[in-house]
């Protein structure tokens, strides 16, 4: 049972590929450049782009070219002119079928059984006995120059009778036009000499132009080089006046500069001669107040010595003296009281004799203890004359110094803006004379005392007004060393 089904499933496999073979076999597409003419038992009918079933035996189908055919338009005999003339036309002309059922029913009742050549020849000789007829009715002159209108007259003409034949004429164009007595030729003369003469006129023209316009550049050329040349030497007058201006300008400028250098060079040399003066007497100034300063601290240094050796002196000295004189009394009354003793002892004789020694022993302590103070007095009086004899020893010192920065000033440049004793030198010499007059007051201020009192008390200076040497009562001052 199950081999009889599969055998069945075969055949009815085998009958669907069969029948599809010859679907395929009997079925026929049209391409987009044809037409398929079915003919057969359902009559005529023409498929185009698509495709139909051809039932064999019953139905039978052809093929026709819907493309472009293009071939040659010219007649082997000679075409005559409106004037009479002969002429040669050569042309080509683009027709097809056209694309409705009518037409391509029509091309095919008419050329579906020739070949492509008898298709054409027959076209040819319908497109030539019309172009005969329509050159008869036209010049030369017209088919020469409107070949376009040539061509639009043998499409409306031929129009009719290619619709007949199922065509149509796509376009018609002259290809070429001649003649053997040479019409066209001598045509053109006419125009070609107008042209050569029209050509010749203008070139003359041209020329005469050319001239012309060249004058007139020439012209222009000439007076714009004169007007250039003028400007030029106007332009270098005032490029030279004005250099000469600015070179005028410079040399004043320069002239300037160098005074306003020279005057500034002055100034400064003055401010600095100036500065330089007031630089050394600042110097000097300081200088001054240095050595007061050293001076004071040698005075302090001094007074300290001073007051150390007076302050040795009474401790060694008075001290010592007062020591001693203890010491003595001591002894003078240890004396007194072993002589009292020894006296009380002994007889009053002899404490008699004791009293008078110790008396005499006393005194003498007492005697020498003075002469100890009167030498501290003598120290301390001698102390004061070295004060005074050091400060007047160390007056050239100190002008010396006040004088040192002058001794170092290379040049003075004076600068004069008075007149009399207060200008010029005399005003450094006054100065000099100021500074040299301020040494008394300085020692004065230092020591404590007045210049004309210390000098008064030197033996042989001070002098009465009656001429004496001094006052017999004067105290004079001892100076250290003299």
């Amino acid at each position: 049972m199950s081999n009889e089904i599969i055998y069945v499933a075969v055949i009815v496999v085998l009958t669907l590929l069969a029948l599809m073979v010859a679907m395929a076999t009997l079925y026929r597409k049209a391409g987009p450049h044809e037409a398929l003419i079915v003919y057969g038992l359902r009559g005529t009918r023409v498929v185009k782009g698509r495709g139909t079933v051809i039932f064999p035996m019953v139905e039978n189908c052809r093929q026709l070219s819907l493309q472009l055919m293009s071939f040659d338009v010219a007649p082997q005999q000679d075409l005559y002119t409106k004037q009479g003339v002969a002429v040669t036309v050569e042309a080509v002309a683009q027709i097809k079928v056209k694309s409705d059922p009518e037409s391509i029913q029509t091309a095919a009742e008419q050329f579906l059984t020739k070949t492509d050549q008898a298709r054409e020849g027959l076209i040819r000789l319908v497109m030539e006995g019309h172009l005969r007829g329509i050159i008869g009715q036209l010049s030369v002159e017209q088919i020469v120059k409107e070949p376009e209108m040539v061509g639009d007259r043998m499409r409306a003409t031929c129009a009719d009778d290619m619709s007949k034949m199922g065509l149509e004429v796509i376009s018609f164009t002259i290809k070429e036009v001649r003649d053997k007595n040479e019409y066209i030729t001598n045509m053109g003369r006419p125009d070609i000499a107008r042209i050569k003469r029209d050509a010749d006129v203008a070139a003359a023209e041209a020329d005469r132009d050319t001239a012309i316009r060249r004058a007139e550049a020439m012209r222009a050329a000439a007076v714009a080089k004169a007007q250039a040349d003028q400007e030029r030497v106007l332009a270098e007058a005032l490029s030279l006046a004005a250099q000469a201006e600015a070179q005028r300008d410079l040399e004043i400028r320069k002239a300037q500069y160098v005074e306003t250098v020279k005057r500034q060079q002055a100034q400064a040399d003055k401010a600095y001669d100036i500065q330089s003066n007031m630089m050394q007497q600042q110097v000097m100034a300081e200088s001054v107040k240095i050595r007061q300063v050293e001076k004071e601290q040698e005075i302090k240094v001094q007074e300290a010595e001073i007051l150390r050796h007076e302050k040795e002196l009474i401790a060694t000295v008075l001290k010592g003296a007062e020591i001693e004189r203890q010491r003595i009394e001591m002894l003078a009354e240890a004396a007194r009281r072993k002589m009292t003793i020894e006296a009380e002892g002994s007889a009053a004789a002899t404490r008699a004799q004791g009293e008078a020694d110790a008396d005499i022993i006393l005194r003498k302590g007492e005697a020498e203890a003075k002469a100890m103070n009167v030498k501290a007095e003598a120290y301390q009086e001698w102390n004061q004359a070295a004060v005074v004899d050091k400060l007047i020893t160390g007056l050239p010192e100190i002008v010396r110094a006040m004088a040192a920065p002058l001794a170092n000033i290379d040049k003075i440049t004076i600068v004069s803006t008075g007149d009399g004793s207060s200008a010029g030198m005399n005003k450094i010499t006054g100065d000099m004379t100021k500074i040299a007059a301020q040494i008394p007051a300085l020692f004065e201020t230092l020591s404590g005392m007045q210049m004309s009192d210390l000098l008064g008390k030197v033996r042989g200076i001070k002098a009465s007004p009656n001429g004496d040497t001094g006052s017999p009562n004067a105290d004079p001052i001892v100076l250290n060393g003299a």
